[in-house]
This record gives structure tokens, C-alpha cells and sequence, in this order.
């Protein structure tokens, strides 16, 4: 049998680190042990009654064939209306696109437009997968540094010394996974300011957790803000965050036209549509009730404040209170050059959680997944019980360092 040689766009990535880090828990579990597991980025909450219902409704239907590339006429529809809804601005059936999942969408995009050297803009932290779906795509991950300093969030100076002739991208991830950071309207015209300037540049704002945010205001898109950029601009989200939907792969986006037209030729050849059955759910979720969503947010509320109030009070510990979102990005630079009980001394974050794990039983996942040390991120995607026993183990295994 010949050896297999993997493409070049394959040996260039790497595997994502929190599919990875979920792997793990699962073996460990497997092998016995009683895992705190704060990996996973996803709600614990099942998918409401009444979008399941309409599901069921649509396989009674006989709804099981192929759709259109561009979704089903009811999906369409709730999605058009949920872009007006948070934009501000009309979108028409020829500049949406439909995926399984957000993931996939963002890919599809850019498969769709980069080429050999093409550069990408991308705030550190960032999402694990958005370096390695433009390494794939032969693209130039450029990634910008955004501190704790500046709320994790790129700042108009940062953005105008990162773009070049080359730059094919910026992606802006509001609210932001592993922080929870939220752009302000001031702070998205700002960016924008500097991205009109450069004409050839185009935006991918991942929405993905715009319904689960703890502001008095709604998360703000940047084509409300500045709607001269729509058409450069594609607004990407899906179901799977806010309605506890991640097993039912069903992403969206609104764009320029010509580009959803290349997205949607791309996805043509690689699934030629998402699952009927998902998009029945979705234009249930996007168009029907929305209790479940505001129930849901003030249940991660909830766990966000005794997540953080315990997590500051850990000596070495230290964690921004976030805005959006289900994560907390916690600052571990108090915990680093510390030895553990057997000797070894906690060199850098990525020592630090495995640390946790082996000590304390608890999964976390390393800020230098995300691009920026030392942090560590938790999902508070999980029940209060665990945040607290999980915070509680993690204090007492800091609390053993020398």
C-alpha cells in the first residue's frame, strides 16, 4: 500500500485545540475519572419544544427531499427578516447564503475569495478556527495582538497599521469567542472609519452570539452602524448559540451579492444544500417564539457573576466581566513561574491546564489557543453546581502552587 501524502492545505493546519480539549475529556471520562469540564462551547440547555415540533411537523410533511442551494422559501424568509431586524438594511434573496453551521459558511467564503498570499486581518483573541480556515485556503493569517488593555477589541490604530495592498479580510467577532467582548456603535464606526479608506478590503463580522449579551442595548452589527459598507461587508450567524442548536448544523449570512453567488456555487458542488429538516427548526427559531432566548440570557447571566466573582477571588487569578457570550477569558499571569506540589514549575498556560486537569480534575483550554498568553478560557455554557465545584478545585489547586 502506497504511503499517503495529505495535501498541502491539510499539513498546514492543525486540529482545532477545543475540539481537541473535548477529545480528551471524553477519553478521560471513558478511562473513569470524574471530569469539571468548562470546555465546551455550547448551551446545556435542550432545543425548545416548539422548534423540535416543527421539525416533526416537516418530516410528517414529507419535507425530506433536496431544497434549493439558497435554503427553503420559509428559511429565506426568517432570515431576510432577521437581517432587518439587526442591520437596519434590506437584504433580497440573492445576498443570503445558507450552510451547515456558521463554521461552514465562513469557510465557503473564504474558499470563495482568497488566493495564494492573500492576507487576513484577525484580532487575537481570536476564534481557534479562523487562522486555520485561511491557512486552508492558501490565505496569510495577520494577527493583530488586542490586550486586555483595550477590552480584548481592536482599535482603529491597530487595524490601519495591520492593512495592506494585500489585505483580502478583516473578520470582527462580536460578541467575542473567548472573551465575551462587545463592540460599542462608537467603537465599530471607528473601525469603519479606517475601512473605508481602503476600498478593496472586505469584513466578516461572526454574529454568532448577538442574542446572548448582558448590555441594556442589543448587540450592534457594523452595517447598522456604517451602511455605506454593506456591500463590502458579510454578516455571518446562525441558530446553534442562541437556540441551543449545534447538533442541527444550520448557518447563515448576508453579503454582496457577487459573493454569496460564489459562496453559494462553491456550496453547490460541496453539499448542494443544508439538511431540509434543520431548515424547518431554523425558520422556526429565527421567525417563532423568542422566550427561550431571553430566558436562557439571564440564566448565563447569572452563571457569568459567580463565575467571576469566584474567579477573582483565586489569588493569581484575575478575570475581565464579559459582555456577551457564554465564556470568560481568564488572566492566569499571577500563577506562572509557580511550581506544583511534585516540582514542576507552571512555565505558561498551556502548563497551567494541564495542571488543572491532572490536579484538580478540571478542563480548561489555554489562552495560546486563542493567540494570546497567559489566559485560560471557561464556558459558563454549563450548570451553576459545576461552575462552582469546578472554581472551587481550581482554588485549591493555586492555592498549592509554591
Amino acid at each position: 500500500m502506497p504511503e499517503f501524502v495529505p495535501a498541502s492545505r491539510v499539513t498546514r493546519i492543525k486540529s482545532s485545540p477545543s475540539v481537541a480539549a473535548a477529545a480528551r475529556v471524553r477519553e478521560l471520562k471513558a478511562e473513569g475519572r470524574r471530569i469539571l469540564d468548562l470546555t465546551v462551547g455550547e448551551p446545556d440547555f435542550d432545543t425548545p419544544q416548539h422548534i423540535k415540533d416543527a421539525a416533526i411537523a416537516a418530516i410528517g410533511r414529507g419535507e425530506t427531499k433536496y431544497t434549493s442551494v439558497t435554503g427553503t422559501p420559509a428559511l429565506q424568509k426568517a432570515i431576510l427578516e432577521t437581517l432587518r431586524r439587526k442591520t437596519g438594511q434590506q437584504y433580497s434573496q440573492a445576498e443570503i447564503t445558507i450552510g451547515g453551521g456558521g463554521k461552514q459558511v465562513i469557510f465557503t467564503a473564504f474558499m470563495a475569495t482568497l488566493d495564494q498570499g492573500d492576507e487576513v486581518v484577525i484580532p487575537a483573541p481570536y476564534w481557534v478556527s479562523y487562522p486555520d480556515m485561511v491557512l486552508a485556503n492558501e490565505g496569510t493569517p495577520v494577527i493583530v495582538s488586542c490586550g486586555e488593555e483595550t477590552g480584548f477589541k481592536l482599535t482603529p490604530e491597530a487595524l490601519a497599521g495591520a492593512l495592506t495592498e494585500r489585505t483580502k479580510w478583516v473578520i470582527l467577532n462580536t460578541p467575542s469567542n473567548p472573551t465575551g467582548a462587545v463592540y460599542s456603535r462608537g467603537e465599530l464606526a471607528a473601525l469603519a472609519a479606517v475601512i473605508k479608506d481602503h476600498p478593496a478590503v472586505y469584513v466578516l463580522t461572526d454574529e454568532i452570539y448577538d442574542e446572548i449579551h448582558f448590555g441594556d442595548e442589543p448587540i450592534t452589527s457594523l452595517v447598522a452602524v456604517a451602511p455605506e459598507l454593506k456591500d463590502r461587508v458579510l454578516v455571518t450567524n446562525g441558530v446553534s448559540k442562541a437556540y441551543a442548536m449545534t447538533g442541527w448544523r444550520l448557518g447563515y449570512a448576508g453579503g454582496p451579492a457577487p459573493l454569496v453567488a460564489a459562496i453559494n456555487k462553491l456550496q453547490s458542488q460541496m453539499s448542494s444544500c443544508p439538511s431540509s429538516i434543520s431548515q424547518a427548526a431554523a425558520a422556526e427559531a429565527l421567525g417563532g417564539d423568542q422566550a427561550f432566548v431571553r430566558e436562557s440570557v439571564d440564566v448565563y447571566r447569572e452563571r457569568r457573576d459567580a463565575a467571576v466573582s469566584a474567579l477573582n477571588a483565586v489569588e493569581g487569578l484575575q478575570c475581565t466581566t464579559p459582555d456577551g457570550a457564554f465564556y470568560a477569558y481568564v488572566n492566569c499571569a499571577g500563577v506562572i513561574g509557580r511550581s506544583t506540589p511534585d516540582g514542576r514549575q507552571i512555565a505558561n498556560d498551556e502548563d497551567f491546564t494541564l495542571y488543572l486537569l491532572e490536579a484538580a480534575s478540571v478542563a480548561v483550554i489555554q489562552g495560546s489557543a486563542y493567540g494570546l498568553s497567559p489566559y485560560f478560557r471557561i464556558s459558563y455554557a454549563t450548570g451553576l453546581p459545576v461552575i462552582e465545584e469546578s472554581i472551587a478545585a481550581i482554588e485549591k489547586a493555586v492555592n498549592a502552587l509554591a
